[in-house]
């Protein structure tokens, strides 16, 4: 575990001066997970073969990772679909006051045809959008690459239920601040291979997908990602497009996040704890 030393001076962590009350009111010291915006700018080659420039999101996130933010992103988006899409990725421009920098700058391949309606984002991202649950299956579908029925990954109940303990034991922010949701690849021996947090559940799971992609381990055929949080349909939309069989959530899933778990077999977990869970699709992955 990191030293409280290192953690503060990180720029993930920012300390503030508060009134404690616990009975009583006295001054005290607070660490706080920090929360800054990135903006994810991508260059690429038009239809001409010149290469262009867009700013594609701006996302708050907590910064750390920021690389494997952006590549985890744009792979769950379908914008690129391995490692050797990206050409180049950096944080580019220069610092804030704070001096963060806070803009990431993706160089896609000049053969990446890159389809501009998809970073609108529009076809799934709210319930006034007019789209219906089925629909965004589909276009989930679309873009999905990886035969999840297929995969063979199981993981016994009791190495399951101690992931949560496990997770928290690498969350170093989190056991300073409290305030930032975790997202971990473990494998069937219950090993948590690596752990990204940030304020953002999106965003940890981006950074987790980021990681593995720029080192070539994408499908995460093996693997299970178990999440702090809920599970949302972005989130299992994020592991479907990994090819993740498994992903165990803390807290609830919602209806269609297991419609989407259901129709492409991947198995869900849900309420995950030491010795209770609830599975919601592929229960036979639980032995």
């Amino acid at each position: 575990m990191a030293e409280l030393g290192d953690i503060v001076n990180r720029h993930n962590v920012k300390q503030f001066e508060i009134a404690r009350v616990a009975g009583d009111s006295r001054p005290a010291k607070d660490f706080v997970a920090t929360e800054e915006p990135l903006e994810i700018r991508l260059g690429y080659a038009d239809s001409q073969g010149k290469r262009s420039e867009r700013s594609i999101s701006i996302t708050m996130r907590t910064p750390g990772n920021d690389e494997e933010l952006a590549i985890g992103f744009l792979f769950g988006e379908g914008i690129i679909r391995r490692r050797q899409d990206v050409m180049l990725v950096r944080p580019c421009g220069p610092p804030a006051p704070n001096g963060l920098i806070n803009v990431v700058r993706v160089e896609l391949a000049d053969d990446v045809a890159v389809e501009l309606k998809r970073l609108e984002r529009n076809f799934y991202t709210s319930s006034s959008c007019g789209v219906c649950g089925k629909a965004s299956l589909d276009a989930v579908a679309v873009q999905g690459r990886f035969d999840i029925h297929a995969d063979d990954f199981s993981i016994a109940r009791a190495t399951l239920g101690r992931l949560p303990a496990a997770l928290v034991t690498q969350q170093s922010v989190f056991e300073q601040t409290g305030g930032l949701h975790a997202s971990g690849l473990f494998s069937a021996s219950g090993e948590i291979a690596a752990v990204r947090e940030d304020v953002g559940r999106h965003n940890a799971l981006d950074k987790l997908v980021g990681s593995r992609l720029l080192q070539d381990a994408i499908p995460l055929r093996g693997h299970g990602i178990l999440i702090s949080g809920r599970a949302s349909f972005e989130l299992m939309q994020k592991a479907m497009m990994a090819g993740c069989p498994l992903i165990a959530a803390v807290g609830a899933p919602s209806s269609l996040a297991v419609e989407l778990a259901q129709e492409f077999g991947i198995t869900l977990v849900g309420f995950l704890k030491p010795k209770r869970f609830n599975i919601y699709s592929r229960p036979d992955r639980v032995l």
